[in-house]
């Protein structure tokens, strides 16, 4: 079988660390974080179609608000846990992510 190489999206990135998050505080984040993680496995094995995967992110981000309310809530997690925002890169998520955690912690 080939491997497939392919990362997720930015939008796919930010649903799955909200899930993670999240999923302490709710059983019903831990079972999405589950049914996200093996449809992207189906992706990356060539059985599902990166399309229907992005589809699916996509109703599952509008549920909770979207691509920017998600990371907010994401980062503000990791922040009140924590004390501060670790998660550093040069992907749209992590810059975004960045912004939003300086405006938090500059508060």
């Amino acid at each position: 079988m080939k491997k497939n190489r392919e990362k997720p999206t930015p939008e796919a990135k930010a649903l799955s660390l909200f899930l993670m998050a999240h999923k302490t505080i709710n059983h019903t984040y831990k079972e999405k974080a589950r049914r996200i993680n093996s449809q992207w496995k189906l992706v990356l094995a060539y059985e599902l179609s990166r399309s229907e995967y992005m589809e699916e992110v996509q109703n599952m981000l509008t549920s909770y608000g979207g691509y920017s309310e998600v990371v907010e809530k994401t980062v503000k997690f990791y922040i009140e846990k924590t004390g501060e925002w670790k998660l550093q890169g040069n992907d749209k998520y992590c810059l975004d992510a960045q912004k939003i955690a300086d405006t938090i912690l500059k508060k």
